[in-house]
């Protein structure tokens, strides 16, 4: 694939929906050529032919899927890990290990193998720049939650050791851990049940993906010397995971 140069190249993964396409828009504005990956390629196809960026499919959970996405991407200044999901509410004593698995494979080690496998052009760039969507729940704990918040403090750390291990580097890290956002996220994490997931945002004003997006877009066009290292952001009426005004 032969990328624009008059342009830097930004990689969003997860951007078939949700925060991801969000982000990719944005970036597009923003004066990056976005290629955006996730698994439905057919939709990134879609917000690619609207942005002027290029799609790939992206399955960050198969090792062989990264390396040939990697192989695609010859030069990258701006990585955004934004795959990753939840699935299941349970207590840890009901726990599905498959669902654990999946998260972590998703949220985990899908960051890592981005990272492993597009750093060498982030540092080559001169200006790289890593982002990684968290959550609150890479910050607390919650009530039946231990896979999701387990999985996302995992990705966190991973994240987090990097900006030490960078030092000295061309390359700014920065997370943004976002509270409730009304996406495809309890969709999914509810197996497609659109009633508990429209439960999750009863009478509270929730986040957009667009809202994400747009602190994603300011972190990423800071000068190079600039490094915002973490953005929490949680609607107003949310005060944790646990607390949350609603309305009646």
């Amino acid at each position: 694939m032969s990328l624009p140069s008059e342009r830097p190249t930004a990689v969003v993964t997860g951007a078939s929906s949700g925060i991801g396409a969000a982000t990719a828009r944005g970036l597009a504005t923003a004066g990056f050529h976005v290629v955006l990956g996730a698994r439905r390629v057919d939709r990134c196809a879609a917000i690619a032919r609207e942005i002027d960026g290029t799609a790939v499919r992206l399955d960050v959970t198969d090792p062989d899927s990264v390396s040939a996405f990697v192989a695609a991407v010859p030069e990258c200044r701006l990585l955004v890990n934004n795959a990753g999901g939840a699935k299941g509410l349970e207590p840890v004593a009901a726990a599905d290990e498959d669902a654990w698995r999946w998260m972590w494979e998703a949220n985990v080690l899908g960051t890592l193998r981005m990272v492993k496998g597009l750093l060498p052009a982030l540092v080559a760039s001169g200006d790289g720049h890593i982002v990684t969507v968290t959550s609150i729940a890479a910050l607390e704990a919650y009530d039946n939650g231990a896979g999701y918040t387990g999985a996302k403090h995992a990705q966190a750390m991973v994240h987090r050791t990097l900006r030490g291990e960078l030092l000295g580097q061309p390359v700014r890290l920065t997370e943004v851990a976002p509270g409730m956002v009304e996406t495809e996220f309890s969709l999914v994490r509810f197996d497609g049940d659109a009633e508990k997931a429209e439960n999750v945002y009863k009478g509270i004003t929730p986040l957009t993906a667009e809202d994400v997006a747009e602190t994603i877009v300011f972190a990423a066009t800071r000068p190079s010397h600039v490094n915002i290292d973490q953005i929490v952001i949680k609607p107003r009426a949310q005060a944790s995971a646990m607390r949350a005004h609603r309305e009646s």
